[in-house]
């Protein structure tokens, strides 16, 4: 009775000055595909450019066990209708607690997949010639695309929401509607950040069983506009360039 007695007068003093308890905030609105897509589409419209470290996780079904690890840094950023992608391994291993510095750099970039070996001093290129939307549509995955393109490329499943590392995500589980992608990767597993519209993880995982997961951390979208040289491949002047067939 006591504590009802000295409560009451600021009840009453609330009611005389038209004030009233704060509402109870609304409950969250339930995340569905097309909220996810939405969010997708919105983070697109204003996408210019993002980088986040990375650790590429390489799993072999054969030996069952995740055989190669890589770490570093990837790029994206919008250049005019076109997404480029550049990623800068740093470290690699067989594993975690067996990194040793072993630069790469991977570009794509007009049309091409670029790799270059410092060590061999040799770069790889792939023309990817009338098949280059294709293999854009999963190598910049998450990053810049909106949510229709990604119903365009791929059979689109919501797979529920998940907490990684901390980021309320919604894991989307993604089968390529090109023959040429699927005869690569068949299935694809996507966790996009609830809040920022782009992917924190990726799983891509191969016809014979094996898979590469990716985990991104310490992302920055738009943040900071990305030096262009950033986007070329700082070679020597003895690199020697070479184009696999097929």
């Amino acid at each position: 009775m006591k504590t009802f007695s000295m409560l009451w007068p600021i009840a009453l003093l609330w009611g005389l000055l038209g004030f009233s308890p704060p509402p109870r905030p609304k409950p969250a609105d339930p995340v569905t595909l097309e909220s996810v897509l939405k969010r997708m589409d919105e983070t697109a419209a204003s996408f210019r450019s993002t980088q986040a470290d990375f650790e590429w996780d390489n799993y072999e079904r054969v030996i069952d066990e995740v055989d190669n690890f890589e770490t570093g840094v990837v790029y994206y950023r919008r250049n005019g209708k076109d997404v480029e992608m550049k990623a800068d391994v740093k470290m690699n291993g067989s594993s975690l607690n067996q990194m040793q510095a072993q630069p790469k750099y991977v570009l794509f970039k007009e049309g091409k997949i670029q790799v270059y070996d410092p060590k061999a001093d040799q770069v790889t290129v792939w023309d990817l010639g009338k098949n280059a939307q294709d293999f854009e549509s999963y190598l910049v995955l998450g990053f810049g695309g909106s949510g229709q393109d990604l119903v365009r490329a791929f059979t689109v499943t919501f797979g529920g929401t998940e907490t990684i590392n901390g980021v309320a995500t919604a894991k989307l589980q993604l089968v390529p509607k090109s023959d040429r992608v699927r005869n690569n990767f068949n299935q694809i597993l996507l966790w996009v950040d609830l809040d920022k519209g782009i992917s924190v993880q990726q799983k891509f995982i191969n016809p014979q069983g094996d898979y590469r997961l990716t985990k991104y951390s310490s992302v920055q979208v738009n943040e900071k506009k990305i030096p262009d040289d950033v986007f070329k491949l700082k070679t020597t002047s003895k690199t020697q360039t070479v184009s696999p067939r097929g």
